[in-house]
């Protein structure tokens, strides 16, 4: 039994509407900026609140929510986007430095979501999530009657003959409905693939573990809203890298050179070192940067029946020092998590400018860390994994049954 099927009724872009994702951004001014270039982004359609409309008016969330809907319904009627019935929709993302990536947008099962050992599925969450952003992923979702981001899944079991399946699916498919360029240059195209052949290509994508690579927030809002199905686009490992993810903080009690201070004095290793921080070029050193001075730490691994999880150096900043030290839990809005499209450089400029205090570097999380912790259903580190490419909202959405 599959958990993915294709998809009932599917809108495509016919140009103009992709767009990164929401959650891409540290500094949400970006969207409003993006939305005011480019009226048709998809952006306008999911976070309305950022529209320049809704920024002149002061409006929340709830409040731009309606505009929403008529965002959508204005770009549907324009012909940005065609519509295609019970389709499996094959991606590929190539151009970037990145290996050619493959994926399948389909609808997965919402029953199959496990976040837990005790809870069966298929699907593996791994990251505790932010409430808020889980209930406005659901109103959008329950007004709108379409998705309109999906969730990027990483099959853990056939990727080699995913992958081989979907590069085949294309070769056969001719032109692609839709072509988008990102704004690191990498070609996001899109093919409909119906009948057996797009039956064949979702069931054979959700045939064994989903691992939820991105889209937390997106997996849990379709679980709040009750809905039979989810968006998602299962890729394959050998399609994905994953990035940093570094930690902007703000308002700590004291200077950053006094955190660092004390970070030494509950038993880490704490080295100066001059010039601009840098990513650690891998796992066991972490950077900080703060009032002009960087050091490297480290602490001593954790012994007896210590995990993988318990390992990473995302779990350490997060355990030490905003638990133990700052007094903080990881979800406290006095801490950015910024992914890896964003250079060191730019973490330095939001320190030096004093939109942070304190700027943390950590080493990427490997693939194969990534699958063990999820294979044996442990959970991430918040924010610890940033994969690339990642899939582009606005190129494929998929309308709910009514009712």
């Amino acid at each position: 039994m599959t958990a993915a099927h294709p998809i009932d009724l599917a809108w495509l872009s016919t140009g103009g509407t992709g767009a990164k994702n929401y959650d891409e951004f540290p500094d949400e001014t970006e969207i409003t900026r993006i939305i005011e270039a480019n009226p048709a982004s998809m952006l306008g359609v999911e976070m309305p609140a950022h529209t320049p409309e809704a920024v002149a008016a002061g409006l929340d969330f709830a409040a731009a929510l309606p505009a929403a809907a008529e965002r959508l319904a204005a770009l549907k009627e324009a012909g940005r986007f065609a519509a295609f019935g019970d389709v499996a929709v094959a991606y590929r993302i190539s151009g970037g430095d990145e290996p050619t990536a493959y994926g399948v947008f389909c609808l997965v099962d919402t029953a199959e979501i496990s976040s837990s050992p005790e809870e069966p599925g298929r699907v593996i969450r791994n990251e505790d999530v932010f409430i808020e952003k889980v209930k406005q992923r659901n109103e959008l979702n329950q007004l709108l009657r379409h998705l309109l981001s999906p969730v990027l899944l990483l099959q853990s079991s056939k990727g080699d003959e995913l992958h081989a399946a979907i590069e085949a699916a294309i070769a056969d498919a001719g032109e692609p409905v839709a072509a988008d360029t990102d704004e690191s240059g990498r070609a996001h195209e899109i093919w409909a693939i119906g009948g057996e052949a797009g039956e064949a290509l979702a069931a054979l994508a959700g045939d064994g573990d989903l691992i939820v690579a991105d889209g937390n927030h997106r997996s849990l809002a379709a679980q709040v809203g009750g809905l039979d199905r989810f968006l998602a686009v299962i890729t394959t490992p050998q399609s994905v890298v994953i990035r940093p993810y570094h930690r902007l903080v703000k308002g700590l009690p004291g200077s950053a050179a006094q955190l660092v201070e004390q970070i030494g004095q509950i038993g880490a290793s704490v080295v100066e070192v001059d010039g601009p921080p840098e990513t650690p070029a891998g796992g066991g050193s972490v950077v900080f940067y703060g009032s002009g001075r960087t050091w490297e730490v480290s602490w001593e691994l954790p012994g007896g029946e210590s995990t993988v999880v318990d390992r990473l150096d995302h779990t350490r900043v997060e355990q030490e020092v905003f638990n133990a030290l700052l007094g903080w839990e990881a979800g406290d809005k006095r801490i950015t998590y910024v992914g890896g499209d964003y250079p060191a450089s730019w973490l330095k400029e939001q320190v030096d400018a004093g939109r942070a205090d304190l700027a943390i570097l950590i080493a990427p999380v490997t693939v194969p860390e990534f699958v063990d912790v999820n294979l044996q259903r442990l959970k991430m580190p918040r924010k610890s994994t940033w994969f690339v490419p990642k899939a582009r909202a606005g190129l494929a959405i998929a309308e709910l049954p009514k009712g």
